[in-house]
């Protein structure tokens, strides 16, 4: 059988695709490894500064930055930048 590009078909395939891929992404816990990622690259660069900085204060200082990051990811993803 065939189907027209343009049924509701080919959108509920489209949105099923969706799905599955985010399902996929959140099951390989995608989220957790771009943090991993971000706190390694954190963790370089406070060394190279050669700061000290006490937990709170690396852990404030790491979620700013995460968060800094992750704001500019999510402007290129909706095309802002």
């Amino acid at each position: 059988m065939l189907v027209s590009p343009n049924s509701n078909t080919n959108s509920d395939s489209s949105f099923d695709i969706s799905k599955r891929i985010i399902l996929r992404l959140k099951q390989g816990k995608m989220d957790n490894q771009l943090l991993e990622i971000l706190h390694q690259v954190f963790e370089k660069e406070l060394e190279q500064e050669n700061m000290v900085l006490s937990r709170p204060e690396r852990t404030r200082l790491f979620h700013q930055a995460a968060k800094a990051v992750l704001t500019d990811v999510l402007a290129k993803i909706d095309g802002d930048q």
